[in-house]
């Protein structure tokens, strides 16, 4: 199928490793023209040898100036932006609420909500000007289900989508669509984090908390980046062009977080 990607251009945020790094290298297959940024000086140098076509950018979304400055510069490089995909995020403590300290909670919630209003501020501008505009943003199954432990993580992730539902009412007289995804157990390093660090708090062993995390989906298996980022790609073309104020999941039909 042919997505129509050809000279697309993306700024994807934290795109230099994980999820971002599949949606990246997904776009860069299809033809499109990509920008990112990251905290992580080695995955950027690692990308930037792999694929020195991508423009990116070693800044901290959570810094409103420093976002807007790096996606100006990004659209200006590219002449002009189709597409941002707010993928930028952080787990965040696991802990009772009680001994989440206020510095981890903010920390969270600049990073994983208030970074992406930064970057939707600053792109407004060129997707207002672009024939097929639009915003994905990540959420997670934490954005629709509670989630005992992690709710500095759970309520930036609400967020999102309460983000993505107005501006996707606010946007549409310009014809821009906004979605937001929502993975569920994700594979890789961090969600092995999580699981470990829950199964500390609650002192049972790793393998019940996954038995146990699982129990709650219909298909038992872990959610890959390029999962993620085939659904994202999809969004992105003229194929999804009525596709807006979606909270998409992909999870396996999971019913609760545990």
């Amino acid at each position: 199928m042919d997505l129509q990607l050809q000279g697309l251009r993306v700024f994807v945020s934290a795109g230099a490793s994980g999820i971002g790094l599949a949606i990246v290298e997904s776009f860069l297959s299809e033809g499109a023209n990509i920008a990112t940024c990251d905290v992580d000086e080695t995955a950027l140098a690692a990308l930037a040898k792999k694929h020195p076509g991508v423009h990116s950018y070693l800044c901290d979304v959570s810094d409103s100036a420093a976002i807007g400055k790096v996606i100006h510069e990004a659209a200006d490089k590219m002449g002009g932006l189709d597409c941002l995909v707010n993928n930028a995020g952080i787990a965040g403590p696991t802990a009772k609420i009680e001994d989440i300290d206020d510095a981890a909670w903010q920390n969270c919630l600049d990073i994983c909500l208030n970074g992406q209003f930064y970057c939707v501020k600053a792109a407004l501008c060129y997707l207002r000007k672009s024939d097929n505009p639009s915003i994905i943003n990540l959420s997670s199954a934490a954005g629709k289900y509670g989630f005992a432990l992690r709710t500095p993580y759970a309520a930036a992730k609400w967020g999102v989508v309460g983000l993505t539902k107005s501006l996707s009412i606010e946007l549409g007289g310009d014809n821009i669509r906004v979605n937001a995804i929502l993975p569920g157990l994700v594979a890789g390093d961090r969600q092995r984090r999580v699981m470990e660090a829950k199964s500390q708090q609650l002192g049972v062993a790793f393998s019940e908390i996954e038995e146990a995390a699982f129990s709650y989906s219909s298909i038992k298996d872990y959610v890959t980046a390029q999962h993620l980022a085939d659904q994202i790609l999809f969004l992105a073309s003229p194929r999804g062009k009525l596709i807006s104020g979606q909270a998409l999941s992909i999870d396996g039909d999971t019913k609760m977080l545990i």
